[in-house]
């Protein structure tokens, strides 16, 4: 299963429709999920033309995304992986004992916030952090992320440059 890994997209004020590097890293996804700080639900309905997508709202957010479908954090299962979103993690410090507590029974914790993309592995659990394809803060590139997931295992995670 191939899955998109999306973050603070922050419209209209950084998208103002789908970039086009963006648009390429869809073609063929299975799902995509965002974590969060999409701010208007036309960026859900432009990412729903690809796939389905699941998101989470960001503190950015309001009722309209909500509405669209946005808990403040959602547990799901692909292809037999157990994910949990969520879009503010807390601080770096300390982040990969905070989230085994809070979703104790995931394999992937995807979340957003900080823009910085972020991936690594903890205690048999992965935090991935797509960082954002329009507004990289003090990052060199706007990112986002892929993942290949099979038969319960994430067998690939990458930060694709999209900028």
């Amino acid at each position: 299963m191939r899955v998109a890994v999306v973050s603070d997209t922050h419209a209209p004020r950084f998208w103002k429709a789908m970039p086009p590097a963006v648009a390429a890293q869809l073609t063929d996804v299975d799902v995509i999920l965002h974590a969060g700080d999409v701010c208007v639900p036309s960026v859900l309905d432009e990412l729903a033309a690809y796939a389905p997508v699941h998101v989470v709202a960001g503190n950015n957010d309001g009722p309209d995304v909500s509405a669209w479908g946005a808990p403040e954090t959602l547990e799901l299962e692909l292809d037999g992986v157990r994910i949990a979103m969520i879009h503010d993690s807390g601080p770096k410090q300390g982040r990969a004992g905070r989230m085994r507590r809070r979703f104790p029974d995931a394999d992937l914790v995807v979340f957003g916030h900080s823009h910085i993309p972020w991936d690594t592995e903890e205690d048999g659990q992965r935090l991935l952090n797509p960082g954002s394809p329009t507004d990289k803060r003090r990052q060199p590139r706007g990112t986002m992320g892929q993942l290949v997931l099979d038969g319960g295992r994430i067998v690939s995670a990458t930060i694709v440059p999209v900028t």
